[in-house]
């Protein structure tokens, strides 16, 4: 992609382009070539080898007025020429003003470091932006990504804080931080990329550092937990910082370290939780919270708030105070400040007694969801199902009577000489089909044996929607239709009467909230088998009885 520097946002240029990384790198290059951050790592030499020829003093002088004017355009270059997928491998995610300035603003005011630290620093926003808040602090950028550090390189440059400035081309989990008088500080927005794409070598990195915390860590630990302990070893009592995240970890199991960080090693000070709905950064659907911190912090209480916006950031003021001890039995920070909902005394969580189950995956719904009465199939393999959650939310009353309405799925048996002659040949036929639609080579069919066989659940008693803007709804499932993985199945551990199930569903509409779930950027509030489990509802006897917990 051709990037003219008049389409980066805030460069106002009327000349030049940064047509591709190379442009890039010899337009950082030109910036830094006579500073003092010109002593490279041996990967920005190499990206330098084969940079592009030189900008114009013209451009040059432009992008340095950018940035000198607040700007960051070598930052958006690269976010503009690297897409958001590329980007989001390494989890470089570029914090927008409305984060950098508060969060900045409220580092220098803190207090006094001597020393500030960005852990995933990309172009430098945070330490451009703190670096004019403490004239005298040492300001370290760590940034794995040699043409990333470039860009930093050349805007702290451009800003003549190349004098107090190093850029480390390395993974912040392997940095070494010589002692320092005075605090050191961390800012900045550590990388959020998923435990799938984390090499196993730092999954054991992650659990051995935990351990030597007497901590515990998941192996599904997104790398933003690795960046929360990485700080609590490098940093010392009376350092400090803020970073801003994904607020998956305030509820998620695999977050549990990072809570445990917060309340205890880390010293939390203070939490705010952006308002879902909002969106944070521009090429990043995902949630907002930001964390302020001091090491050795354990008397004060750590204050929790939820704000509409970033413009409620200053001061990073308010908040509800919990106390530490308080945090560690929690096990959902979302739910700190949602209202306490009564629940008697002899309610019991449903998990009790009922297991919830996510329904079928097909793994690939265009070629195994068909209409009823398909006359290309034989009706012995097309089952009625719940194939969208809008199914249940549609209904009038809290029952699914029967399943005519409702797409099938086709659930063909492992063994296809079970088919008499005439229905085996349809299936053949269809099979041939599937396969020309390559729906044998998808990742479900792949890992199922074998790959035509959806293997539907049981029907379940009562289906469950599990992701919405709204309180998941519940419905007896009288048609015994199955599901797919749109919606949930709660299976009771022991036989119930029909009217014990009809008053199950009953309560779980009744009660069901949004607390519990886990909500996502935009809003939309999820239920895990797991937390729909922990909804507390009445006892298998009072449900037999007939709801005495009404009288």
């Amino acid at each position: 992609m051709a990037l003219t520097l008049n389409s980066v946002p805030g460069a106002g240029f009327a000349h030049g382009a940064i047509l591709d990384e190379r442009s890039l790198c010899a337009m950082a290059w030109a910036l830094v070539r006579d500073g003092r951050l010109a002593e490279v790592s041996g990967a920005e030499a190499r990206l330098v080898d084969v940079s592009a020829q030189p900008p114009s003093p013209e451009v040059l002088g432009a992008v340095a007025a950018a940035i000198r004017a607040g700007e960051d355009p070598l930052g958006a270059a690269f976010a503009s020429l690297r897409s958001a997928p590329q980007r989001r491998k390494m989890g470089a995610t570029y914090t927008p003003p409305s984060l950098v300035g508060p969060m900045s603003e409220w580092l220098a005011n803190y207090k006094v470091a001597s020393r500030v630290v960005d852990p995933g620093a990309g172009s430098a926003r945070f330490l451009c932006a703190a670096g004019r808040y403490l004239p005298e602090a040492q300001l370290v950028a760590v940034e794995i990504d040699p043409l990333a550090a470039l860009t930093a390189r050349a805007s702290l440059t451009v800003l003549g804080f190349d004098e107090r400035s190093q850029v480390e081309t390395t993974d912040y989990r392997s940095l070494d931080l010589p002692s320092v008088p005075g605090p050191t500080a961390f800012i900045g927005n550590p990388p959020y990329v998923r435990h799938h794409d984390i090499a196993p070598e730092w999954k054991t990195w992650l659990r051995e550092r935990s351990g030597e915390l007497g901590l515990k860590a998941s192996a599904l630990a997104g790398l933003h937990v690795h960046f929360l302990l990485a700080t609590a070893h490098l940093a010392r009592a009376g350092d400090y910082g803020v970073f801003v995240t994904s607020s998956e970890w305030l509820d998620v199991g695999y977050g549990q370290l990072a809570r445990e960080l917060i309340a205890g090693a880390l010293g939390g000070l203070s939490i705010h939780i952006l308002d879902a709905r909002t969106q944070a950064f521009a090429d990043a659907t995902t949630t907002a919270t930001v964390t302020a911190f001091e090491v050795g912090t354990t008397e004060r209480p750590v204050r929790v708030s939820k704000i509409k916006g970033t413009e409620d950031l200053r001061g990073l003021r308010g908040g509800t105070p919990f106390g530490r001890d308080e945090l560690r039995e929690v096990r959902r920070w979302s739910s700190l400040l949602e209202p306490r909902v009564s629940v008697p005394n002899e309610f019991v969580p449903l998990g009790e007694f009922c297991r919830v189950h996510r329904g079928a995956v097909t793994g690939a719904n265009a070629t195994w969801v068909t209409k009823q009465g398909d006359p290309c199939l034989p009706t012995t393999v097309l089952f009625p199902a719940v194939t969208k959650a809008s199914e249940l939310f549609g209904l009038e009353s809290a029952v699914l009577e029967d399943g005519r309405d409702l797409r099938a799925v086709i659930d063909l048996p492992e063994d296809l000489d079970v088919l008499d002659e005439s229905d085996r040949a349809l299936v053949e036929r269809f099979l041939k089909a599937a396969r020309r639609a390559g729906a044998a080579n998808g990742y479900i069919a792949r890992h199922r044996k074998p790959w035509w066989s959806v293997r539907l659940r049981e029907s379940a008693p009562i289906l469950a929607t599990y992701m919405a803007r709204r309180p998941p709804t519940f419905v007896r499932n009288l048609a015994a239709a199955g599901n797919l993985n749109t919606v949930h199945g709660i299976y009771p551990v022991e036989p119930m009467s029909e009217a014990a199930l009809s008053a199950l569903t009953m309560v779980l509409r009744e009660r069901a909230t949004l607390t519990g779930g886990r909500t996502y950027a935009g809003g939309l509030t999820k239920f895990e088998p797991s937390e729909m489990e922990q909804i507390k509802v009445p006892p298998p006897s009072w449900l037999e009885m007939g709801e005495p917990w009404r009288s």
